[in-house]
């Protein structure tokens, strides 16, 4: 084993735990989402239009950090399943508006305990409140350096 290049072993990326924790999260989310019949992305997609209702595309994509490429087929799944529509601004037909469905508002009464049984996963963990927002805020100022840094790239 090289011990000359320790930058470039697995454990001393910080990339790499936040990598295999996105992963593993996602895993945890998948046998409720399995329920309501969306994937984890198509999940994230619903929590923004039921937390702000009618929403643009590029609105969508700013909150969840995706490109309108990835966005796009997304949204089309989520049409194909009747859970929202999208149509043209009458102001600006460039402009994509994407608004729930009733099927898609009602999904939201099924989802409304999902973030309650992902808690209850970690249940047994001896985790603080305190130690978990702090986690959370750092989390939170980490994407806002790294949202801030990528647009420089």
């Amino acid at each position: 084993m090289n011990q000359e290049t320790p930058q470039l072993h697995l454990e001393n990326q910080l990339c790499f735990p936040l990598y295999a924790a996105s992963r593993l999260m996602t895993k945890m989310y998948a046998p409720l989402l399995k329920e309501l019949d969306v994937t984890y992305p198509q999940y994230l997609v619903l929590l923004v239009l039921w937390q702000n209702g009618e929403q643009t595309v590029n609105a969508i994509g700013s909150c969840l950090l995706l490109e309108s490429n990835t966005l796009t087929p997304l949204l089309k799944r989520l049409e194909q399943k009747e859970l929202l529509v999208r149509s043209r601004a009458q102001h600006d037909e460039r402009v994509v508006l994407v608004k729930l469905t009733p099927s898609g508002q009602a999904l939201k009464e099924k989802a409304v305990s999902i973030p309650q049984q992902i808690a209850n996963l970690f249940s047994d963990v001896d985790l603080k409140e305190e130690d978990y927002a702090t986690f959370e805020k750092t989390l939170a100022q980490l994407v806002l350096v790294l949202k801030e840094r990528s647009q420089e790239v």
